[in-house]
């Protein structure tokens, strides 16, 4: 509960309450403030609204009434902090004055005997013990009487969506554990699991742990494939999620996932270093091709046959194909190859 902004006046009105629960006598308690006894104890759901029910009378009255004119009534509503329950003002109405934290109002125009405190948008922080204290004077200032009572509230959260895991490797023949788990809930949510149709299935202990939100599914088969529903509950709510169980059939799906992307890779590296081995061998080829396209083969030396004769006209003429080997003639001298004179 958020309490009022601290300044003078509210510091003020904290010495103000404590002067008069101390300084009042019994004698002048002509006054009190009553609450219902089925209404010490209320309960509320957060994000509502509650209404904390009190009004006083004067002492020897048989009903209700309406307030007399003399009436000066101080009004303040206390909200009670933990268990060393720290004061902290919700409402003040002191001199036709109402001061409150914006949540919080009286339900009933003043000067009203009906000093009943609304709350709205509730959060679970304003579970406690309120106090509503109220002090009576008349116009001349003069103490009447003062009274106080207590109210307690307890503000109830409804499960917040809850979350669904899988837990386990969906395979025939294995175990799986279907989990679910509301991060907040007040009181503490209960959870149910449910097989959805067309194969309709509700779950009890052992096989289910309601505190928990448990859920445990042995020996599989692919007829227990479909979606599981979890609902979490309280007295003011609930919320659900699901999860799709798809149970697989044959070797164990992972393991055979493994070999095949294994098998895959390796033959993909082997494809690769066979075409690197091949693009290298045909780079170291080519090189050697080409000095043996660009060598220049070696002159060798004729094989002149003994029959040859040179024409007069200067050209060889072969009268025999057998072949001698003689030496080869050095150059000519000039003029050398003239005919000579015949006999």
């Amino acid at each position: 509960m958020i309490s009022l902004p601290g300044s003078p006046a509210t510091s003020l009105l904290r010495v103000l309450f404590l002067g008069l629960t101390t300084l009042a006598s019994p004698l002048r308690a002509q006054m009190e403030v009553h609450v219902s006894t089925s209404l010490t104890k209320l309960q509320a759901v957060e994000g509502a609204e509650v209404v904390l029910p009190a009004w006083y009378s004067l002492h020897g009255e048989l009903s209700p009434t309406k307030p007399k004119p003399w009436e000066v009534p101080t009004v303040m509503w206390f909200f009670l902090e933990g268990k060393d329950k720290n004061m902290s003002q919700v409402l003040t109405y002191i001199g036709q004055v109402t001061m409150s934290e914006p949540r919080a109002s009286l339900v009933h125009s003043m000067p009203s005997r009906n000093v009943s405190l609304r709350l709205r948008d509730l959060q679970e922080k304003d579970s406690g013990s309120y106090l509503c204290f109220v002090n009576l004077q008349d116009n001349q200032g003069t103490v009447k009487g003062q009274s106080s009572k207590h109210l307690e509230l307890n503000v109830l959260v409804p499960p917040a969506p809850p979350s669904c895991h899988l837990r386990g490797v969906a395979h025939v023949g294995t175990n799986v554990t279907l989990s679910c788990q509301s991060p907040r809930s007040k009181p503490t949510a209960q959870y149910q699991w449910v097989r959805s149709p067309p194969s309709s299935q509700v779950f009890f202990a052992p096989v289910l742990d309601a505190i928990h939100g448990s859920l445990s599914l042995k020996n599989l088969s692919t007829s227990m494939s479909g979606v599981y529903v979890c609902k979490a509950h309280n007295e003011v709510g609930s919320a659900q999620c699901n999860v799709t169980l798809t149970v697989s059939t044959g070797p164990r799906a992972t393991v055979v996932a493994g070999a095949v992307v294994g098998t895959m890779v390796g033959l993909g590296l082997l494809a690769g270093l066979v075409l690197l081995y091949q693009h290298r061998g045909k780079a170291l080829e080519e090189p050697a091709n080409d000095i043996k396209e660009d060598a220049i083969a070696p002159r060798t030396l004729p094989w002149p046959k003994g029959s040859d004769t040179i024409s007069k006209n200067g050209t060889l003429s072969s009268v025999t194909s057998a072949r001698a080997l003689r030496p080869p003639q050095g150059p000519s001298r000039l003029g050398s190859d003239t005919p000579g004179t015949e006999a």
